[in-house]
């Protein structure tokens, strides 16, 4: 059984909210997950003058992960400028779901639920 150090993951979350790039909302979003080889990928969103092409902090986390050799996603900890767990947009559970399935557990302003519980009836690869 993986024992998960879930203060980590929300120190390594609120340090990323910290090298946010948001000139534009000033709204810093941080993201750490614990892989299954035992490695810590996260991500920070980065703002752009066309507001469409912003990449949220959870788009930077999946690129840490495959970037660094892929695994799967088995803890998640998403936070605001301030540290409050927040929840990731529809479009980044998706990701999330893609890299960690039902069984991701996530740190939310309700408690640590699943991602079957956050993304209830989700399309995945199984679907296709």
């Amino acid at each position: 059984m993986v024992v998960i150090d879930w203060d980590r993951l929300r120190a390594e979350a609120r340090s990323m909210s910290e090298r946010a790039y948001a000139p534009y909302s000033n709204y810093r979003v941080g993201a750490a997950a614990l892989v299954d080889d035992g490695r810590v990928v996260s991500g920070c969103n980065v703002e752009n003058a066309a507001y469409g092409v912003v990449l949220c902090a959870e788009c930077g986390l999946v690129s840490d992960l495959v970037a660094g050799g892929g695994g799967r996603l088995l803890a998640f900890s998403c936070v605001n400028g301030v540290g409050d767990a927040i929840m990731p947009c529809g479009r980044c559970r998706q990701l999330l779901w893609e890299h960690g399935g039902a069984d991701l557990l996530m740190d939310t302003p309700r408690g640590v639920l699943t991602m079957e519980d956050v993304l209830p009836m989700a399309f995945g690869p199984e679907n296709l």
